[in-house]
């Protein structure tokens, strides 16, 4: 008679989640995971074909949990804004976290990339002022949101500043408008992103 699972594939990726959370993706083996469920590797390899899957689902759930809890938050009723403010908390409360899908390029950038447009675009985009904007200023305002929310949300997260959320919702609608206004394209684009 075969043995019953007795531990789950939720089970594994929450275990997985609080590995990467509190230590990052260097930390992430099947030994460590197992080690935080108290069995060995065994139901994990029963679950998941290799680690390279595991890390591909839970990459896939973190991003699910962000925009749907952590990114979507209303906190000044424009979207473009409230996007960099919630990425930039997120970036404060969940420094490792933040840093391990981020900064430490351990995860598949062409899936945060692609996940990252469509987001910008379906939630922040769609029905606002900047719909209207050409392909070139769209690319642009992608582009610039992301170099600015991510050297406050690296610099803030690192304690190297300190800026009080007005100031960052101030110094965010700035650089947009500046952005959205630049005659010039702003053209460093992502490495895999095509519109």
């Amino acid at each position: 008679m075969a043995r019953k699972k007795t531990i789950t594939r939720d089970q594994i990726l929450n275990a997985a989640y609080e590995v990467v959370a509190k230590e990052g993706f260097s930390r992430f083996t099947a030994r460590n995971i197992a080690a935080k469920m108290k069995c060995s590797t065994q139901p994990i390899y029963l679950e998941f074909k290799n680690m390279d899957e595991l890390k591909k689902v839970l990459v896939k759930e973190i991003i699910t949990k962000l925009s749907t809890k952590m990114l979507s938050k209303e906190v000044t009723g424009n979207k473009l804004v409230d996007l960099g403010i919630n990425y930039i908390e997120f970036a404060i409360e969940e420094k490792q976290l933040y840093k391990a899908l981020y900064l430490e390029g351990e995860t598949e950038i062409a899936d945060l990339e692609e996940y990252s447009y469509d987001y910008f675009y379906h939630t922040v985009i769609q029905g606002t002022e900047y719909e209207e904007l050409s392909k070139d200023k769209l690319l642009s305002l992608y582009t610039g949101f992301w170099i600015v929310v991510s050297g406050v949300a690296a610099l803030t997260s690192s304690n190297i500043i300190t800026p009080t959320r007005e100031e960052i919702i101030e110094l965010l609608e700035d650089s947009f408008d500046m952005i959205k206004t630049n005659n010039r394209p702003l053209d460093l684009s992502f490495k895999t992103l095509h519109l």
